[in-house]
């Protein structure tokens, strides 16, 4: 799926930006919505919808009116009313989907709207540029003048408006903040309007962005914006272990994903007996070990013999155990009703050609490495042996001297 000024290819599918993820019209952004009633013609008597959705920095957006006689497509770098001064954004969005959006994100269509001042020329996106070129080093300075007033707080973020006349700091911390020192620093260091806005772990993480465990872009950063409550019973519903490094996302907090597949497990865990079932055989009294919940089989291990490995039986053997149990009878045991595991069948088109596959294919090749270590090791042990046995390497080196005098003596040494 591609935006507008993407280009077809020759099956008339868009061939991409290639820009991956920064499209200059916007259409293939964060938290873009596709406009599938592009090109569909206004039926008459209708009027256009004259509010357009703009973007700016990372997935922050706002709600603009169109003043009359004023024409806007998406991709427009547009200059909207803020306050104080002026903002500039990319229009994201415009037609009768604005009017679902506004409604999704209630938002209400009132004269408190701000307006769109006009499309950006060549000296606004300049200016614009600037101040964006300047916030990675703003947010440097002000890490360290947090650093010197001690105060508990993190600074994750920074944004300038479009004018360059305010700075909005975004920060998280655990407690109320008495930043009123802070930005009178700030302000007479940056010689800018100063905001501070305090927002949580979750949408800090979707402000950053980042890669999440499974290997794709976290949810919060590309589409997520509703932040639901996510409590341990969503990974105990799907058996998962209670580990708080692998629940924990990088926010620090339980992951969004484990709310997506919950109904579904909940579903299915309703047709299932309890886990504090427990099975009455002629052998000895078994309890539940885990369960299978979309292959519909349980695991079963015997409470007096807890070596042996559980066994598995199908959902609907252990309702006919427990309707036995309910009559007073016992079977006999547990394995009549073990399910007989099928090994996977091998693979025609794959074979062990090589011996890749031999668990032994190194051993051979350190016997051999080892034996030439073993003799290099004894040859260098023979010569250390020898030079331990004669003389010191000191006496060796005199005894050297000398016979070089005689030979200088009795003229030049015969040659071998």
């Amino acid at each position: 799926m591609g935006c507008a000024s993407c280009k077809k290819g020759p099956d008339g599918k868009p061939m991409g930006c290639r820009s991956n993820g920064n499209c200059g019209s916007c259409g293939c952004d964060v938290m873009t919505v596709f406009d599938w009633l592009e090109g569909v013609p206004i039926p008459e008597g209708q009027r256009a919808f004259d509010i357009v959705e703009v973007r700016f920095k990372r997935n922050r957006k706002g709600f603009y009116r169109i003043g009359q006689g004023r024409r806007v497509q998406t991709g427009d770098v547009a200059v909207v009313d803020a306050v104080p001064g002026e903002d500039m954004g990319i229009v994201s969005l415009t037609g009768e989907l604005v009017r679902a959006q506004m409604k999704a994100k209630r938002v209400k269509d009132t004269h408190e709207i701000r307006k769109v001042i006009r499309k950006a020329d060549m000296n606004d996106i300049t200016a614009w540029q600037a101040s964006r070129n300047r916030e990675d080093e703003t947010l440097s300075k002000a890490r360290s003048v947090v650093s010197e007033h001690k105060l508990d707080m993190k600074l994750g973020d920074v944004e300038f408006q479009g004018d360059g006349t305010k700075c909005t700091f975004y920060y998280t911390a655990e407690q109320r903040i008495d930043f009123r020192e802070l930005v009178r620093v700030l302000a007479s260091e940056f010689k800018v309007r100063i905001e501070m806005r305090q927002i949580g772990a979750r949408q800090e993480s979707a402000r950053l962005g980042g890669i999440g465990v499974c290997g794709r872009e976290l949810c919060c950063s590309t589409w997520l914006t509703d932040f639901r409550s996510v409590s341990t019973g969503a990974a105990r519903y799907q058996q998962l272990s209670l580990n708080p490094q692998k629940l924990a996302g990088q926010c620090g907090k339980l992951k969004c994903c484990l709310n997506f597949e919950l109904d579904q497990y909940k579903e299915a865990v309703a047709k299932f007996p309890p886990p504090s079932t427990k099975l009455m055989t002629r052998k000895g009294k078994a309890g539940h070990f885990k369960t299978d919940i979309f292959g519909g089989r349980m695991w079963f291990q015997y409470f007096d013999d807890p070596g042996t490995s559980p066994v598995p039986i199908d959902l609907k053997d252990v309702r006919n155990i427990m309707d036995m149990n309910a009559r007073g009878e016992k079977p006999d045991d547990l394995q009549k009703f073990a399910i007989q595991e099928e090994a996977a069948p091998e693979d025609a088109l794959y074979g062990d050609v090589v011996g890749q596959d031999d668990v032994n294919r190194f051993d051979n090749q350190g016997r051999q490495k080892s034996k030439g270590g073993r003799g290099r090791s004894n040859r260098g042990k023979g010569q250390s042996q020898g030079a331990s046995g004669g003389q010191s390497p000191s006496n060796q080196s005199g005894g050297g001297k000398r016979r070089n005098k005689r030979r200088k003596g009795k003229g030049p040494a015969p040659k071998a």
